[in-house]
């Protein structure tokens, strides 16, 4: 019987990437790291990430973490959780400084979240063969465990006609009601689309504003 028959579906194109490639990019679903990368910075930039605990969901091999570091970001401390135990195990062997990492499925534990106080969450990635309202419960969650505020993308349902095709075992999500479910959160919200040819979009939420 394969793996991830015991395994809820949002985690079974992972599950069979990392059984296929092993722990490491390849079992990310990213189409390439220079595309995964940009991705990251977005966050960074909108999210207005520093000095701060973060939390990462879906962490995958801690590609994030990597990046961090590589940009000299001077956050506090940075935890990833992930679902599968391979990826974490990849992601802790990188021994990175201030970098922590736990097995966690957020959707079936999502109080776990809240527990380990994150000033900012972060979801790239994780929200892309979920189902939309998996998906949704999921940021209400990270929201609400956050201090400062949550920064998450997603494939956005209004891209350039160029970049508007099918992105199965993925699904792009409504933007124009994912912005609003956001402002009816909070009004100090973030969002660009406009790398990529909207292709998919970023979402940061505050808690507080200056």
């Amino acid at each position: 019987m394969p793996e991830h028959d015991d395994h809820p579906e949002y985690l079974a194109p992972y599950i069979e990437a990392l059984e296929a490639s092993g722990p490491g990019f390849d079992a990310t679903l990213w189409a390439s790291p220079e595309g995964q990368i940009r991705r990251f910075d977005v966050l960074i930039d909108l999210g207005d990430i520093g000095a701060h605990r973060i939390l990462d969901v879906g962490c995958g091999p801690g590609d994030l973490a990597h990046r961090l570091v590589e940009l000299n970001i001077p956050f506090t401390e940075y935890i990833g959780f992930d679902a599968l135990e391979g990826m974490v195990d990849k992601a802790a062997g990188e021994k990175l400084p201030r970098c922590r990492y736990e097995v966690v499925d957020v959707l079936a534990h999502p109080e776990r979240m809240a527990q380990v106080q994150p000033d900012i969450v972060v979801v790239s990635g994780t929200l892309n063969a979920m189902e939309e309202d998996h998906a949704r419960q999921l940021m209400v969650a990270a929201f609400d465990a956050s201090t400062i505020g949550l920064v998450f993308n997603f494939l956005s349902n209004r891209p350039h006609p160029d970049r508007d095709y099918c992105v199965s075992p993925a699904s792009r999500f409504d933007t124009v009601a994912w912005l609003d479910w956001a402002m009816e959160q909070t009004p100090m919200v973030r969002f660009t689309q406009s790398y990529y040819q909207g292709h998919d979009a970023t979402i940061a939420m505050f808690k507080h504003g200056e």
